[in-house]
């Protein structure tokens, strides 16, 4: 067994060697920074020059670490900044160089281009002057002066641009942000006016585009993801709408307009997934009932309406709820007439009611929309071979009579029929169609099988095609 004494002075004798070592490495970090600033000044210019940005910036961020009140580590950085087209991060580097070094012309010069691109005119405009008095060079002064120029003159296009909209001419306050933006690119203020003019002439496409370039431009910006959120949801695009909510609360959890506007398109976003589901579940009474309660939640905003209604045609279709599917799918229609999936499914329930000619002309408009659809070629083969299919009619079966049915039986039938299908008796478009169709049959039916002459032998001949719709 070893003896504790025999262990200490074990420890003992290397306590000499432990404080040389801790000596050296405390000398080699006082020689180390003593000259790291130079040398993370020198590698990050090779790295620079090399085009390797991330590696050169890691040693200007050591250099102004190690060296806070050296401008050029910070000139350099925002150099690093600049290449890589991070100009927010670059012009707080800028201004502590002008702060450090007043006569930096080139850091001035490089600022007062940053804030014009911001739509900082009036510090632009002072940068501008300063470089023009501080003995420039000959290509410090042209720009300088030209830029000073166009400084001035996007100053008269933003108070133009200002009166323009608060006349409410809107394209001419659009047209004159659109010259203003071309130079001061990064500008949030004149991105949210002409995404405003925008709304305001409907041309919601772009002006999604200034929100979320706003929303990017400028830290916390609560508003323009409002905005988008709301322009989302009025366009019915309830996924997109909740997308930009979520991101406003993100940035402010207690926002009264988000929160309010989140609990609407969450509860609606929800309803309709549900309904969705239904469908996919082929549960299609229910999801007609979810869609209706979509309408209730929403009544006014007519995408979300027209939404709803478009998806209660397609599952009374596949429910082979011919007459209801009829009436919804054309309301959608009367809205939007060339929505290739409404116009494919009012198409399956005509053929469910054996209205075959409006079923073709369904799938023809819509095969003018969607010419590589197989499922509209399909459709449309299938509803032309059951209308020649039609044209051969059995008139017995139309009166619900026997073949052996004498004259005054087949009168009767007639009647009994005409009076229950005659067009009068039906107020709903769709219903009043499908009765005008099949009061022209037992109309034709009676026709033919009461005249001897067109009876012949009992095998009626084939209906003339403009009436055979039933």
């Amino acid at each position: 067994m070893v003896s504790i004494d025999h262990v200490a002075h074990k420890l003992l004798t290397y306590i000499p060697y432990v404080l040389v070592l801790i000596d050296m490495r405390y000398e080699g970090v006082k020689c180390g920074r003593d000259g790291s600033v130079d040398s993370h000044m020198e590698m990050g210019k090779k790295l620079l020059a090399a085009g390797q940005l991330a590696d050169a910036l890691s040693h200007f961020h050591a250099a102004v670490d190690g060296d806070p009140k050296n401008y050029m580590a910070h000139y350099r950085r925002a150099t690093v900044f600049l290449a890589m087209g991070k100009s927010k991060s670059a012009l707080p580097d800028l201004s502590r160089v002008i702060e450090l070094k007043p006569d930096f012309t080139s850091a001035r010069l490089q600022r007062a281009n940053l804030l014009l691109k911001q739509g900082e005119l009036d510090e632009a405009e002072s940068d501008f002057k300063k470089v023009l008095k501080s003995n420039p060079s000959d290509k410090e002064e042209r720009e300088a002066q030209s830029q000073l120029i166009q400084a001035d003159e996007i100053q008269r296009l933003v108070a133009q641009a200002r009166s323009s909209f608060n006349s409410q001419d809107y394209v001419t306050a659009a047209a004159q942000l659109d010259t203003i933006i071309e130079t001061c690119v990064w500008d949030v203020a004149s991105r949210e006016m002409r995404a405003e003019c925008f709304i305001l002439m409907g041309e919601m496409g772009k002006a999604i585009n200034d929100l979320k370039a706003a929303s990017k431009l400028k830290n916390d910006n609560t508003q323009a993801f409002y905005k988008l959120s709301s322009i989302y949801y009025n366009l019915g695009d309830h996924e997109m709408s909740l997308n930009e909510v979520r991101e406003c609360l993100k940035l402010d959890p207690d926002h009264q307009q988000c929160y309010s506007h989140y609990k609407q398109v969450k509860k609606l976003n929800k309803q309709i997934r549900s309904a969705e589901e239904l469908i996919q579940e082929q549960r299609y009474e229910d999801a007609v009932s979810k869609y209706e309660t979509v309408m209730k939640t929403e009544p006014n905003v007519h995408h979300f309406s027209l939404l709803a209604k478009e998806r209660m045609c397609h599952a009374l279709a596949q429910a082979q709820q011919a007459s209801r599917a009829l009436s919804v799918c054309g309301e959608v229609l009367q809205s939007d007439p060339e929505n290739v999936n409404v116009l494919k499914d009012r198409a399956e329930a005509y053929l469910l009611d054996e209205q075959y000619e409006e079923a073709i002309q369904d799938y023809e408009t819509a095969a003018q929309h969607s010419e590589n659809d197989h499922q509209i070629k399909e459709g449309l083969e299938r509803a032309q071979r059951l209308l020649k299919q039609s044209q051969k009619r059995d008139y017995y079966k139309i009166l619900g009579v026997k073949r052996t049915a004498q004259k005054k039986e087949i009168i009767k039938a007639y009647r009994k029929l005409a009076l229950q299908w005659h067009p009068d008796n039906f107020q709903d478009p769709v219903e009043k169609k499908k009765a005008e169709n099949k009061f022209i049959d037992i109309a034709r039916a009676k026709e033919v099988l009461t005249d001897p002459g067109k009876k012949g032998n009992g095998s009626p001949p084939p209906l003339d095609p403009s009436s055979s719709a039933a």
